[in-house]
């Protein structure tokens, strides 16, 4: 029997069990940078599917940003706890891109402007399509000022840029 390698589309779909509330504890992947957000161990924590960050992701109007830590935010502020897991996070906005991609690539038209989500300090994400550098050219080309800072980039004055997590949108 030979095995399908799923596409970036289908890896997009929920996840059953998901969304799951769980106490926060040391040994998680994510607890360093949920701690540094604000929660300690035995916190709730959520863990979302990927259509709640798409969902997110998809409101970023042209003009405006968002980073992973304000995407946790808005996913905690729905659910009711103090944290969002910032890795399975991460995880399904690098696979949205990818998606994405895919999609064009397929025809499959997803509205999806990845590129206007950063990395927490407004770092762009190297494991997007084409890496930080395609990122960095499609933020280009809605106005932003990309900064080099050693290997990474960087939106500058990012902060000016960003959504509210309190706005009824999100």
């Amino acid at each position: 029997m030979t095995y399908k390698r799923k596409t970036w589309i289908q890896k997009l779909g929920d996840k059953t069990g998901l969304p799951k509330v769980m106490e926060l504890e040391e040994q998680f992947p994510c607890y360093n940078a949920v701690h540094k957000m604000g929660a300690e161990v035995g916190d709730p924590v959520v863990l979302v599917n990927p259509s709640e960050v798409v969902e997110v992701m998809k409101d970023v109007p042209e003009g405006r940003l968002i980073t992973i830590v304000e995407i946790c935010k808005i996913s905690a502020k729905k659910h009711d706890v103090k944290a969002c897991c910032s890795l399975t996070t991460g995880i399904f906005i690098m696979t949205a891109a990818n998606a994405v991609e895919e999609g064009i690539r397929e025809g499959t038209r997803l509205d999806i402007p990845y590129w206007r989500t950063l990395k927490a300090d407004g770092f762009l994400n190297e494991k997007y399509p084409g890496g930080a550098e395609a990122q960095k050219r499609l933020l280009e080309t809605e106005g932003y000022t990309i900064r080099k800072k050693g290997k990474r980039y960087f939106v500058q004055n990012y902060q000016d840029y960003l959504v509210d997590p309190s706005d009824r949108m999100f």
